[in-house]
């Protein structure tokens, strides 16, 4: 079982930054595949990013390409989504995702993760 829980979202101007953590509780973390997803009213949730669980792998949405960027902790079971150059369009929940157990090295698809947290707030104004 995978408890997570983000924190770090609030509102922001179009152009500044934030920080997303998920903390994840259990003992597989470190061996789990982790995602961030988001969603904006009206919208389905898409994929933003995905690491693998030793870090070394990372996978983008081409929409944040270049202006997010996903890591982890393993040793804090904490995953970070930093986020610069926000723009209005970015503003949506975000959820964190684990995928475990898995052989996967990075997953893109919802229903490729079996935990997810509560979601954060991003709002961007314009």
């Amino acid at each position: 079982q995978v408890q997570l829980v983000e924190s770090g979202g609030g509102l922001v101007q179009a152009g500044d930054s934030l920080r997303l953590s998920c903390a994840a509780s259990g003992r597989t973390f470190s061996s789990s595949v982790m995602g961030w997803f988001r969603q904006a009213p009206g919208k389905e949730r898409e994929f933003v990013a995905a690491i693998s669980w030793s870090g070394g792998s990372t996978y983008y949405a081409d929409y944040v390409k270049g202006r997010f960027t996903i890591s982890r902790d393993n040793a804090k079971n904490t995953v970070y989504l930093q986020m610069n150059s926000l723009k209005a369009e970015d503003t949506a929940v975000y959820y964190c995702a684990a995928r475990t157990p898995t052989r996967a090295v990075v997953a893109v698809t919802p229903r490729e993760y079996g935990y997810w947290g509560q979601g954060t707030q991003v709002t961007v104004s314009s």
